[in-house]
């Protein structure tokens, strides 16, 4: 059979966790599903790039380096840009051949490649001024303070739990290699990239440099549908629909809403902080941005219904 390109709809899909697991072997099992529901996608002819988070995997790296390196002496520490890089690299790698196989089985002639992506950020970020993110190892106070002093990272106390180094989680700014996944995308490849928001760089003096931080996965995301012209973000997660009153006696699901709805919502604060709030943020800022796209959140297992208007949360200009 011939190499096909997508006819239909443009979709920049954000993966939420529960589409990965917290090992590569857990991992490799759990992506055969996901495979499956974004090939449903692609069998409709739609030119799909897909993105994904990576909490639970850098956090697996940087424990392994860390502890190798404090017990055999000679593994060297690795930074937080590096561990980010390494994530992407093995997720991407077993979602982008996941996806290939299931298009083979069902004899969709197109094919996949993965992008390890740099995302840059402003070094006057707030964010900068206060890092939040904990990332790596548990580590005494005495341990903490030594750390800090050798390598300049932030440590603070976690929840009583032990001291992390924390990272800022800067807004992104640009897609590095938007050009590179755009003449991809344009051409039919089902592009997997961005993934943990994109490694973040600062870039001077036409030159980028890695800076350990986390980006929201799902900002990154609503900024590159926006810059390629996306007909649609779809942000999947473990609902179907974004609802009000959320698990409440009157909890209401959504079927659509306008920026204006969305942000009289986050006022009210029905949505959870580190949970459903991001991502309805990440879809105001697309549409804001992309006023003609549609913004959809829904479950992974719906996303092909959702795209077609069955069932999901759309959010308008």
């Amino acid at each position: 059979m011939p190499y096909q390109k997508g006819t239909g709809k443009r979709v920049v899909v954000a993966l939420g966790g529960n589409a990965l697991g917290n090992t590569p072997q857990e991992q490799l099992e759990l992506v055969k599903h996901t495979a499956s529901c974004i090939v449903d996608m692609i069998s409709e002819g739609i030119n799909v790039i897909v993105t994904h988070g990576n909490g639970p995997q850098v956090g697996m790296i940087n424990n392994a380096f860390a502890f190798a390196a404090a017990n055999d002496g000679k593994t060297p520490e690795m930074p937080f840009p590096e561990a980010g890089a390494m994530s992407q690299g093995y997720i991407g790698y077993q979602l982008s051949q996941a996806i290939l196989n299931e298009m083979k089985i069902r004899g969709i002639m197109r094919s996949t490649a993965n992008v390890v992506t740099q995302t840059v950020v402003y070094p006057d970020d707030p964010a900068f001024q206060n890092p939040t993110k904990p990332v790596g190892a548990f580590l005494t106070e005495e341990e903490a303070k030594a750390k800090a002093a050798e390598t300049g990272w932030t440590y603070k106390e976690d929840a009583g739990r032990g001291w992390r180094q924390v990272v800022a989680s800067p807004k992104p700014r640009r897609i590095v290699e938007s050009d590179a996944i755009q003449d991809l995308f344009d051409n039919g490849y089902i592009v997997v990239c961005t993934g943990g928001g994109g490694v973040p760089v600062f870039e001077a003096n036409d030159a980028y440099t890695g800076v350990p931080a986390v980006i929201d996965k799902d900002r990154s995301a609503a900024m590159m549908a926006a810059t390629f012209k996306a007909d649609m973000l779809v942000i999947l997660t473990a609902v179907e629909k974004v609802a009000v009153n959320f698990n409440k006696p009157d909890q209401k699901d959504i079927d659509t809403m306008d920026i204006a709805q969305a942000r009289e919502y986050i006022e009210q604060g029905q949505f959870a902080p580190g949970s459903m709030l991001p991502k309805v943020e990440a879809c105001i800022e697309y549409v804001e941005e992309f006023p003609e796209g549609r913004a959809l959140i829904t479950s992974l297992e719906k996303a092909k219904d959702a795209i077609n208007g069955k069932t999901g949360t759309v959010i308008v200009a």
